[in-house]
């Protein structure tokens, strides 16, 4: 496996403007008809990469089949070869074509479609796309399944055919994967809501659960197969998303991550639960730093997304900027988790010296904050 640090950037980051109640064109030069999904790569190449560490590798995220289609792949595994990149995420953009449901909706015709929108990502993915994967099989993308479309705002008793429909079709496509290779890892990215008031996935715990009943019902083998850890998420509905990582990692199931932050936790950025998705990217503070211990403990080291709007008054050289801090944040969150005395801190908590283990995890974000200064300045 690559001895790198694995980071991803998203294509649909890269947006003129979020609209509605902020400006649709503070970034012209980001608008969809001046800036294409290969474009991107190209912007990545020449702004982003040569700021970062040596050690840090990047990937690409796309949508099927509104930021990557039949037209634009082969464009865009070039400019992924061209740029030392690699595809490290595709998701079928459900949520841009259905509202009633998707793979788990009660209208067979959108159940339909939207299970043959999946057979597409994994055709792309295996076809065009091919070329532009990692060549260590361990850092295969990864194919994600949002739960967007997964949703309802009525509670009837329909709700549980629901999510058979949605176990059915999600077992449908982890064997149309297999058959075409059995190469990439499929992760389910939970949320509690947003595109409906209610979602079939909320939780990592639930995700888990799918996989496991997808195993004992369709002979689904879980191997590779979990959840896309999404920070934020967990942050909207009030949980813990350091104890979301262990119960990922226990199950063998953090397939792919995705590092944004609802800023809540920091003290400075306002967001958190109850609040919507703010998407943030990475910040520096005490969670991401026991996350980081944690995966290291675990020898996780597969892609890290940064799944992350830049702020809606930012410009196209703030927004590029912001991309830079959320991959810089990790990486300083991840040294300082390096440097910090478990043994020391494991000690202070079994003699329930919980005030000295707190300084000693304050101690690291002080460190982590002057590792991203450094990072940030070279």
């Amino acid at each position: 496996m690559s001895g790198k640090s694995l980071h991803s950037v998203c294509r649909w980051t890269f947006n003129a403007g979020k609209g509605g109640f902020v400006p649709a064109n503070i970034r012209p030069a980001w608008a969809a008809d001046q800036l294409s999904t290969a474009g991107v790569i190209g912007l990545v190449k020449e702004k982003i990469i040569p700021r970062l560490p040596e050690h840090v590798q990047l990937g690409y995220e796309v949508h099927y089949d509104t930021e990557i289609n039949e037209e634009n792949a082969a464009e865009v595994a070039d400019a992924l070869i061209d740029a030392g990149m690699y595809l490290a995420m595709i998701t079928p953009g459900a949520h841009s074509h259905f509202g009633y449901g998707g793979i788990a909706s009660l209208d067979p015709k959108e159940r339909k479609a939207a299970e043959e929108l999946g057979i597409g990502t994994v055709d792309l993915a295996y076809g065009p796309m091919r070329k532009a994967w990692h060549p260590d099989p361990d850092l295969a993308p990864t194919l994600v399944l949002w739960n967007g479309s997964y949703g309802y705002d009525l509670a009837t008793v329909g709700i549980r055919q629901m999510y058979q429909n949605l176990k059915e079709s999600i077992a449908g496509l982890c064997k149309y994967e297999e058959k075409a290779g059995g190469l990439m890892y499929i992760g389910i990215e939970p949320k509690p809501n947003e595109g409906h008031p209610a979602m079939l996935i909320p939780t990592v715990a639930s995700a888990l659960l799918l996989f496991h009943r997808l195993q004992e019902e369709f002979g689904v083998s879980k191997k590779k197969k979990g959840v896309n850890k999404e920070f934020g998420h967990t942050e909207m509905i009030g949980l813990d998303h350091v104890y979301d990582t262990v119960e990922e990692l226990d199950n063998d199931g953090m397939v792919h991550m995705h590092l944004n932050s609802q800023g809540y936790n920091d003290g400075i950025i306002l967001g958190g639960p109850g609040k919507y998705d703010i998407d943030h990217g990475t910040r520096v503070n005490g969670m991401n730093i026991a996350i980081a211990g944690l995966l290291a403990e675990a020898g996780f080291n597969r892609w890290k997304g940064h799944d992350m709007l830049v702020r809606p008054y930012d410009n196209e050289e703030q927004g590029i900027d912001r991309i830079i801090r959320s991959i810089l944040s990790w990486e300083a969150c991840a040294k300082a988790a390096e440097e910090v005395n478990t043994k020391e801190l494991m000690a202070v908590l079994s003699a329930r010296e919980t005030a000295k283990a707190e300084d000693i995890m304050r101690a690291a974000v002080v460190t982590a904050q002057k590792y991203f200064d450094e990072m940030y300045k070279g």
